[in-house]
C-alpha cells in the first residue's frame, strides 16, 4: 500500500484467529469507513465458524495448517497441509453472503478434482486418543480392536494410547481400569493431567495444582501485538519464575485475582482475559469434580518443590536432558528437542526438564517447561525409571544417570491384542 502511493483509497488490514483478543476480533465486524475498503488474513477460523457483512471477495490459497499426533516421538506436528474440496467448498461458500460474490482459488481445477481427498481426516485420527481410550474403558468397553469406531483410528496411535494408560497406573497388566483410573476418567482432560491433580492431594499442593492445570487447558494467555512486541515481552518476564513455565502461570493466575481479575491489569500486562475467566471456569469445574470425590484440596504455600515433584508424576513420560551439543534430548526416544523462546527457560542451563507438549513447526519444540531434579523421576514413576548404573556406562555417559525402563509395545496388531496389556516374560528392556 505504501509503494502504491497517497492516492490509492485507505485498505484497512485486520487478522483473524482464534487466540486474539476480544477487542481485536471484533474489529472485523465493524463496516469499513467511507472510501475505504478492509481486508481480512483469517486462519481456518473464518471457514465455518463466523460470517462477515460485506465480504465480497474470498481468496482461497488451498492451504491448511492442522495438528496431527505422532505415536513413536510422542509430539503433535502443525503441518501444511492441502485442504479437502468439503473445505474448498465452505471457504467459496463465505464470499457474497449479503450479495454478489467471488471466490478467488490459488489452485487448479485439476487439484481440485484429482488431488483434494473429499473431507478432512477426522481428528480421532489424528490426535493423541489416551483420554479417549480410558473413557472407553470405563464404560465397560475393553475390546477396542473390535470396537466399532466411526472413523477406527490407526492401531500405532491406540497402542500408544494404552501404553501412555499402563504408565500412569490408569491400566492394570491385563489392560483393565485401575481405581485410580476410574477416577481419571472423571476428569475431562488428558490423563497425565487428571493424574497429576490426584497427587497432588496427598502431597498438600491441591489448590496450586488446579490452577496450573486450568491454565494448561487455555492455548495461550499472552499476547503480543505486533507494534507493541518488545513491551509486550518485558511485561510477560515480569511473571517468569526461575524453575520454569507451569509456576510463571500459576504467578500470573494468583496476580490476576490479587487485583481483583482486572479487565485493566489484562490489558496493561497483555494478558488475555477471554482466557483468563475461562481458566477460572475450568478451575471451578475441576474443584467441583476433586470434591465429589472427597479430596481435600490443600496449599504447599512457598515450598513449589513439592509442585515440581508432583509435576513429576503425570509427565514423567516427557522428560527431557540438556544435550552437550545443543538444545535437549528426550529420555525416551532420545528425540531432539528445544527450548521455545517464548519459555521462561529460555536461554537457561537447566539439565533435567519435563514439558506439557511437543510441537514441531520449524524445529521440535517443548512447550511450557518445568526444571527438575532427575530423581523425582524414579520416585514419581519406578516402573517406568531407574537410577543407572554407572560401571557400565562409557565415559560420555557418565553423567547419564536417569534411564527409561519400560516395554516395546509391538507395532501391529498381531504382537498385542489392545483388549490385554500382559507382559510376557523377558520382555522388559532399559534403554539409555
Amino acid at each position: 500500500m505504501k509503494a502504491l502511493g497517497p492516492d490509492v483509497p485507505e485498505l484497512i488490514i485486520l487478522p483473524m484467529y482464534s487466540s486474539l483478543p476480544n477487542e481485536m476480533q471484533s474489529r472485523i465486524f465493524d463496516p469499513a469507513p467511507p472510501g475505504s475498503r478492509k481486508v481480512i488474513f483469517a486462519t481456518n477460523i473464518a471457514e465455518t465458524s463466523i460470517t462477515i457483512d460485506g465480504i465480497y471477495y474470498v481468496v482461497d490459497p488451498g492451504f491448511v495448517k492442522v495438528n496431527a499426533w505422532d505415536p513413536k516421538l510422542g509430539l503433535d506436528k502443525l503441518v501444511i497441509t492441502p485442504i479437502s474440496k468439503a473445505q474448498a467448498n465452505q471457504r467459496k461458500g463465505r464470499a457474497g453472503r449479503t450479495g454478489p460474490g467471488k471466490c478467488y482459488r490459488l489452485y487448479t481445477e485439476a487439484a481440485y478434482e484429482n488431488e483434494m481427498e473429499e473431507s478432512p481426516v477426522p481428528e480421532i485420527q489424528r490426535q493423541n486418543i489416551a483420554n479417549t481410550i480410558l473413557l472407553l474403558k470405563a464404560m465397560g468397553i475393553n475390546d477396542l480392536l473390535h470396537f466399532d469406531f466411526m472413523d477406527k483410528p490407526p492401531v500405532n496411535t491406540m497402542l500408544n494410547a494404552m501404553e501412555e494408560l499402563y504408565a500412569l497406573a490408569a491400566l492394570d497388566d491385563e489392560g483393565l481400569l485401575t481405581r485410580l483410573g476410574r477416577k481419571m476418567a472423571d476428569f475431562p482432560m488428558d490423563p497425565s493431567l487428571s493424574k497429576v491433580l490426584i497427587a497432588s492431594v496427598e502431597a498438600g499442593c491441591g489448590q496450586e495444582m488446579l490452577t496450573i492445570v486450568a491454565m494448561l487447558t487455555v492455548p495461550t494467555i499472552f499476547y503480543r501485538p505486533k507494534e507493541k512486541q518488545e513491551l509486550a515481552d518485558q511485561k510477560r518476564a515480569k511473571f517468569f519464575d526461575p524453575n520454569g513455565d507451569h509456576l510463571t502461570n500459576l504467578t500470573v493466575y494468583e496476580a490476576w485475582k490479587r487485583n481483583g481479575s482486572s479487565k485493566t491489569w489484562c490489558s496493561d500486562n497483555f494478558i488475555q482475559e477471554r482466557s483468563m475467566r475461562r481458566v477460572e471456569d475450568v478451575r471451578k469445574q475441576l474443584t467441583q469434580i476433586m470434591v465429589k470425590h472427597g479430596h481435600k484440596l490443600g496449599s504447599c504455600g512457598p515450598n513449589t518443590d513439592i509442585i515440581r515433584k508432583v509435576l513429576c508424576s503425570g509427565l514423567f513420560r516427557n522428560a527431557a536432558r540438556r544435550d552437550p551439543q545443543e538444545g535437549y534430548k528426550t529420555l525416551i526416544e532420545q528425540t531432539p528437542v528445544y527450548m521455545h523462546p517464548s519459555s521462561s527457560l529460555f536461554g537457561k542451563n537447566a539439565d533435567y526438564v519435563i514439558y506439557h507438549t511437543l510441537l514441531l513447526t520449524s524445529k521440535e519444540y517443548m512447550h511450557c517447561v518445568t526444571s527438575i531434579d532427575p530423581k523425582w523421576l524414579v520416585e514419581t514413576a519406578p516402573t517406568f525409571y531407574r537410577v543407572a548404573n554407572s560401571d557400565k556406562l562409557s565415559k560420555r555417559k557418565q553423567k547419564e544417570k536417569i534411564m527409561p525402563l519400560f516395554d516395546k509395545f509391538a507395532a501391529d496388531q498381531n504382537g498385542w491384542r489392545l483388549s490385554s496389556l500382559k507382559r510376557p516374560k523377558g520382555s522388559s528392556k532399559t534403554f539409555g
